[in-house]
């Protein structure tokens, strides 16, 4: 007599596949928070006139922005929740913080020659900021093509905020007050909001591998680099900044002759 097997027996024979593992990556969204943090201690700051915490707060997030996701990658805990979590923690950081720093510090002094030119000055801030958000998801949405041409499309947003950030910092350092350098401020903040949403290329530097070999005199000039940092941090950081954001409209004017000068050919 033949013994059927019963649907019970049948049905625990056959695998049942794992569930799907619920909750986040603890490590680099713990980065994340930290650098929002950062930024929103920045924002605090600033109300309260310490322009150069707030400046210094903001490069805290930059580095640490920089970290969570290579933590994120090291560990292979990269998540569609961890990339949306560091856009919005980037906004804050590098948007709002430094546009508000910039405003606080100086554009707010417009208002005092008319109220016009007061607008202006809130205004200039508020562009840099929506200039921030479409940076951001412009950078969301050609991620993978950004990677793989190892070139960023327009100014990065923390180099945008570094560069407000770099010019509060500087001008704090030397005791300037932020009303006297009213014309540069406001031009640094359009500026930088216009380089964000522009098409202008920038290194970004991601097929720097740290593995690879490098010549000799590298060395010797990175121990230089952090020497004049540490000698004076506000004046050099600014600096490096500042070349940075010159060189992508550089770099692709050079590129457009070029591209030119192989078409008559």
């Amino acid at each position: 007599m033949i013994k059927l097997k019963t649907n019970s027996t049948m049905s625990n024979e056959i695998e049942t596949p794992e569930k799907r593992r619920r909750g986040i990556y603890l490590l680099p969204n713990l980065i994340t928070s930290a650098a929002l943090f950062s930024g929103f201690y920045a924002i605090v700051a600033a109300i309260q006139n310490h322009f150069e915490a707030a400046a210094i707060a903001i490069f805290i997030a930059m580095i640490l922005d920089g970290l969570d996701g290579r933590v994120a990658r090291l560990t292979s805990s990269e998540s569609a929740f961890g990339a949306e979590y560091d856009s919005l923690s980037d906004l804050i950081s590098f948007g709002l913080a430094p546009a508000l720093l910039m405003y606080q510090w100086s554009l707010s002094s417009l208002i005092e020659t008319s109220n016009i030119l007061g607008k202006i000055g809130w205004l200039a801030a508020f562009i840099y900021t929506a200039a921030t958000a479409l940076r951001l998801a412009r950078f969301n949405t050609q991620v993978e093509l950004e990677e793989s041409k190892g070139y960023f499309q327009g100014l990065a947003s923390p180099s945008a905020a570094a560069l407000m950030a770099g010019f509060v910092w500087l001008g704090t350092d030397y005791q300037i007050e932020g009303s006297t350098l009213v014309i540069p401020a406001l031009f640094i903040t359009l500026a930088s909001g216009f380089l964000m949403v522009s098409k202008v290329r920038y290194n970004s530097f991601k097929n720097f591998d740290l593995k690879d070999k490098v010549p000799f005199i590298t060395i010797p000039m990175l121990i230089m680099l952090f020497v004049l940092i540490a000698i004076d941090p506000s004046q050099m950081i600014f600096l490096v900044f500042l070349i940075y954001a010159i060189s992508g409209p550089i770099l692709t004017l050079i590129e457009l002759k070029k591209r030119r000068a192989t078409r008559n050919l």
